[in-house]
């Protein structure tokens, strides 16, 4: 039991379901081993508690950190404005500057509102986009965050999260009068979507662009006709997206245009801020209802923000980050085969998951990240690239997947029993009560 372990435990009776976000819980990769807090991170190297450094194979801090952890540059910028201030009666310039960059990178919008994370922005987002539409049902495909409006689905009929988000989840303390307010459909189903809008009165689309696989038959060319033929205000979700194969939103690679989209996790490389992009025939509306937050005036954000953007454009993050979560996927396709196993890979290259074919895959999935933890990487069945995953770090890395992999096969054979090889409890696979 290390010193992030012993911790952890204390988390647990002082912080309802021990972590401030689900996808960080230790119970999500290896319970009661797994580091769960950590002391310094530079580049793709993370120190623990215990002065164990490891080497980040896996999510990179939920994807928000795409040119690696604690950037010279965007830190540079951010100590410079904590030394000029932060926080003052007078708004900062900034958010101006930040604006302007974001309207020149989105020809079709006009204005900007800024929020300090993705669930923000999508509240946001939602309050305008009804402002606008005057119609209050919304229908939508993807993961938008843990706001009432949101999960208000789970209302409905059936578990209409399952595919989106998390299945089973309990809509506990979302008002049950937000029924049938928000329907989900699933990706690539157009006459799914069709149907809700006949029998609705939708006045929003709210949707992720892309995230296990991309649009087929004209799919978001035949959304976005169906949101002008209706009137309707179409949303596109990039807080996940944004900046990974394009400089902007995904969107652009698909010739497709929104009426608002959102940008978060990548923009501020760890440092919060996230924004909403709009048209101004859209945005205006946010003058008709309140939306206001005291830190979304903060200076931080919106510097670091300006300065990664400025990075970001000059390395051409999005096609490095590309090039190493394609490096990953054929890596991990190759060493599934040299082993007999088989797996499903999903995500685009630079959000890569994958998952094993197998009734025990979720032991399978603990086993990998336990063994290897004590090879000095953290790592799981995804991987998140940052430009900072050089390539000497993949070396070390399928070297060490080799041997676990063949550990792996040996169980799937039956030549070994994976219950005598793991040494504590299964991974989560999604959201659970904790004890």
């Amino acid at each position: 039991m290390g010193t992030g372990q012993d911790l952890y435990k204390k988390a647990k009776q002082l912080i309802p379901g021990g972590t401030m976000l689900l996808s960080k819980r230790p119970e999500m990769f290896l319970p009661d081993q797994w580091p769960s807090y950590f002391s310094e991170a530079k580049g793709c190297l993370v120190k623990d508690l215990d002065g164990n450094q490891f080497i980040d194979m896996s999510i990179m801090g939920i994807g928000t950190n795409t040119l690696g952890y604690g950037h010279d540059e965007v830190d540079a910028a951010v100590m410079e404005t904590i030394r000029k201030g932060n926080m003052s009666t007078l708004s900062c310039p900034e958010e101006v500057y930040l604006a302007e960059k974001l309207v020149e990178m989105n020809p079709w919008a006009d204005m900007v509102r800024f929020a300090r994370s993705g669930g923000e922005a999508n509240a946001i987002a939602i309050r305008i986009a009804r402002a606008a539409s005057g119609r209050d049902q919304v229908a939508i495909c993807g993961y938008h965050g843990w706001h009432d409006w949101y999960l208000s689905t789970n209302h409905n009929d059936g578990d209409g999260l399952s595919g989106h988000l998390l299945p089973g989840l309990e809509p506990a303390g979302v008002p049950k009068n937000l029924k049938n307010t928000v329907f989900p459909f699933h990706y690539n189903n157009f006459p799914e979507l069709e149907k809700i809008v006949s029998e609705n009165n939708i006045g929003v689309i709210k949707m992720e662009v892309v995230r296990n696989f991309g649009p087929e038959d004209d799919f978001l060319h035949k959304v976005r006709k169906l949101a002008d033929d209706h009137n309707i205000v179409l949303v596109f979700d990039e807080c996940t997206s944004g900046f990974r194969e394009t400089f902007g939103g995904i969107h652009k690679k698909f010739g497709v245009e929104p009426d608002v989209a959102m940008f978060g996790k990548t923009i501020g490389n760890g440092y919060a801020l996230s924004a909403v992009v709009g048209k101004r025939s859209v945005m205006e509306a946010a003058q008709k209802t309140f939306i206001s937050s005291t830190f979304w005036t903060e200076r931080i954000g919106p510097t670091a923000a300006l300065k990664t953007l400025e990075v970001m454009e000059r390395v051409k993050s999005w096609e490095v980050i590309t090039d190493k979560g394609l490096k990953m996927q054929n890596g991990w396709k190759k060493l599934a085969e040299d082993h007999g196993l088989s797996i499903s890979i999903s995500g685009i290259p630079s959000l890569s998951t994958y998952t094993f074919n197998y009734s025990d895959a979720l032991k399978y999935k603990t086993l990998l990240t336990q063994e290897m933890l004590k090879r000095g990487f953290l790592a799981s069945t995804n991987f998140y690239a940052s430009t900072a995953h050089e390539d000497h770090y993949f070396e070390q890395y399928f070297d060490n997947l080799n041997e676990v992999y063949h550990l792996i096969s040996k169980c799937v054979k039956g030549e070994v029993d994976i219950d005598i090889l793991l040494e504590g409890p299964v991974c989560h696979s999604g959201f659970k009560r904790l004890n």
